[in-house]
């Protein structure tokens, strides 16, 4: 079982329903401004935002690097593949990035990622994505949580030093008389805007900071294809 896997095995217990239902409120209110025909949702996950824009007519396909988030997708009809993004096919009216997805990844993983990203846009195609904010990481994700149900128990902590998140997932799973433990670090990169304001192949077109969580601890991306 890959991080990943473990944080879809465990993302139920994290409380975070209302705050990914905020963001797909967001990304649609963003989209309606463009004439989208074709989306593709990278790091899709179970497929909720995909089958939102299926409902407006949009044709939508999703990756996602977690085999169990693709897996419950499929298992719902809809069009999702366990893939990295510079091995997706296809081009697209609009690509999605929604909550952190550009912050599980290291600065050079990141300018890798953003150039398939725009080989993957039609001409005038658009790009949005969230991350957190230097206060989103400091002040609201730093820290321990714990969670639990009849049959499961999960204890979150995490430390933020050096711009770089470490959430350590520690899930302990009931089965007949036993408990199952399963670990696992996941690593989240806080990336300064600058960052995004120098890219060869995307423009950066706007930025909203906004608050998901708390004050202002979210920014959201738009980007038009150079």
């Amino acid at each position: 079982m890959t991080n990943l896997d473990l944080y879809a095995k465990a993302e139920h217990l994290l409380g975070i329903e209302e705050a990914t239902e905020a963001l797909y409120d967001l990304y649609r209110s963003e989209l309606d401004e463009y004439k989208v025909k074709t989306l593709l949702d990278v790091g899709c996950g179970r497929g909720g935002f995909m089958k939102r824009m299926i409902s407006d007519g949009v044709e939508c396909k999703g990756i996602d690097l977690s085999l169990v988030m693709v897996d419950e997708c499929k298992a719902q009809g809809l069009d999702a593949k366990c893939i990295d993004a510079k091995d997706a096919s296809g081009k697209y009216d609009a690509i999605v990035c929604i909550f952190d997805v550009l912050n599980f990844m290291n600065k050079n993983s990141l300018l890798e990622f953003l150039d398939a990203i725009s080989n993957r846009l039609n001409d005038d195609g658009v790009f949005i994505a969230d991350i957190n904010t230097l206060y989103g990481f400091s002040d609201v994700a730093e820290g321990t949580m714990s969670s639990e149900n009849e049959s499961e128990f999960l204890v979150v902590d995490a430390k933020f030093t050096n711009d770089e998140l470490h959430t350590k997932f520690t899930l302990f799973e009931k089965n007949d008389f036993e408990y199952k433990k399963y670990q696992d670090t996941i690593v989240q990169y806080f990336h300064k805007i600058k960052t995004f304001q120098k890219l060869a192949s995307l423009k950066l077109i706007d930025k909203q900071i906004f608050s998901l969580y708390d004050t202002e601890d979210k920014t959201l991306l738009i980007f038009k294809k150079k």
